[in-house]
């Protein structure tokens, strides 16, 4: 009998968003693989289950590439594919972490393509997690969407007049995978005269956690004016901006 490929979203960060099925996927497999970038000194997945009880010394890092080149990638997940293929053939049930939900904007997408060209024939099975945008919307008190307002996803443009003919064709934008483009970003949103109404999380549930349901400066939070840290590209990574055009509806 061959072992099963379980692909596992652990949710943005705090152990407790991990699904219940992902946990007892996760408490069965016989080996886990849990991505860890080349700039990080440990594994993010990994963090996000701190506090929950699995058998750790099943686990094994695996370092992933996010460099642009389709041919390293390609070369990449197809040689992962082929170690997992042989475990899953030797009948293990092998397990791969990725952070947020397991199939958005993930590096779990491109493994399971190439174990879908390297071993069609050996079983597959993907478990949703919770996705960052989710969790900050929670946190925060943000509304992803009303009645039938527009919502778009998208990791942030390099050109800020493509961000902002986005944000004006849209009432609400998810925007991911801002780097760099912070300081950027957080300036069109202040020509747009809307940051008041836009939320940002960074490393949710994880060292360094910052959370603030409003941009504007002299919004009320629980940090509190003056210890508001620097909005600039050291909070790009791991983070999401949540951008709402129009302030949300007030029934009351």
């Amino acid at each position: 009998m061959s072992g099963t490929f379980y692909g596992l979203g652990v949710g943005p960060g705090p152990g407790g968003l991990l699904p219940v099925a992902a946990l007892e996927m996760l408490r069965t497999a016989d080996l886990i693989y849990t991505p860890r970038s080349r700039v990080s000194p440990a594994s993010v997945a990994l963090a996000a289950l701190d506090g929950l009880a699995f058998p750790r010394e099943r686990v094994r890092e695996v370092e992933f590439l996010m460099d642009g080149d389709d041919a390293r990638l390609g070369e990449h997940y197809a040689a992962l594919a082929r170690e997992i293929a042989a475990h899953q053939r030797a009948g293990r049930h092998v397990a791969y972490l990725t952070i947020g939900d397991a199939m958005t904007y993930s590096t779990l997408g491109y493994l399971v393509a190439a174990l879908a060209r390297e071993a069609p024939e050996l079983p597959r099975r993907i478990l949703p997690g919770v996705t960052s945008y989710a969790a900050a919307a929670a946190r925060t008190g943000f509304s992803l969407g009303e009645g039938k307002e527009r919502v778009l996803i998208l990791p942030c443009p390099d050109d800020m007049a493509a961000l902002r003919a986005d944000i004006l064709s849209h009432d609400v934008v998810v925007l991911m995978k801002v780097g760099r483009r912070m300081p950027d970003v957080l300036a069109l949103l202040a020509e747009l005269d809307i940051l008041e109404h836009c939320a940002l999380a960074h490393r949710l549930g994880l060292d360094g956690e910052v959370v603030l349901p409003s941009l504007s400066p002299a919004a009320d939070s629980p940090m509190g004016r003056r210890e508001q840290p620097p909005l600039d590209g050291r909070l790009g990574y791991l983070s999401v901006l949540l951008i709402r055009r129009h302030p949300p509806r007030r029934f009351l």
